[in-house]
């Protein structure tokens, strides 16, 4: 019959208990995911606490799969520091270095001009049409470590997403048909 055969009589062999006691199962740990989640974005002061490196341009610092773990203090933000940011238009946030830092005279602010380690010229052309400079609500923290290619396993999925169906259904399949 077969490794799939043998999943669908599981599966039909189920009883309403066991199936309530692995949808129990299944939404606790989703809950204690975003709870993680939740508590990193606290104690980082940074709306995502981590972030996977999707091109090259910060090479040789930073490679494409990289994750970086982000904080983001009320501490001046300085020239040569790895900060991760959102434009306006775009969903994608960017991880790029700061290499010039501007304050207004009249308001204090501060205004920042960032450049990927890799790349020709400044960020300007990512920038919303007509923006010249970052100001601080662009930006979701700064870099204070890096774990290797981890990040790989979101770029893949994200780029063959056969691959995340696959997954999600493999583990559905594990939940549904553990005997515990």
């Amino acid at each position: 019959m077969g490794w799939i055969g043998e999943t669908v009589e599981s599966i039909k062999s189920l009883r309403i208990r066991q199936v309530l006691t692995q949808g129990v199962s299944l939404g606790l740990i989703v809950t204690s995911a975003l709870i993680i989640w939740k508590a990193l974005m606290c104690f980082t002061g940074s709306e995502s606490p981590v972030v996977v490196v999707l091109s090259g341009s910060m090479e040789p610092g930073f490679k494409r799969g990289d994750i970086l773990f982000l904080h983001m203090s009320k501490d001046p933000i300085r020239a040569g520091e790895i900060v991760v940011f959102n434009v306006d238009g775009r969903e994608i946030p960017i991880v790029h270095r700061v290499i010039k830092v501007h304050e207004r005279k009249d308001t204090g602010e501060v205004d920042v001009l960032t450049k990927g380690d890799n790349n020709y010229g400044d960020d300007r052309v990512l920038y919303a049409h007509g923006q010249k400079w970052l100001q601080r609500h662009h930006i979701m923290g700064r870099a204070i470590g890096f774990l290797p290619y981890v990040g790989w396993v979101t770029i893949i999925m994200t780029e063959k997403p056969i691959f995340k169906y696959i997954l999600i259904g493999a583990l559905g399949l594990l939940v549904i048909t553990s005997k515990d």
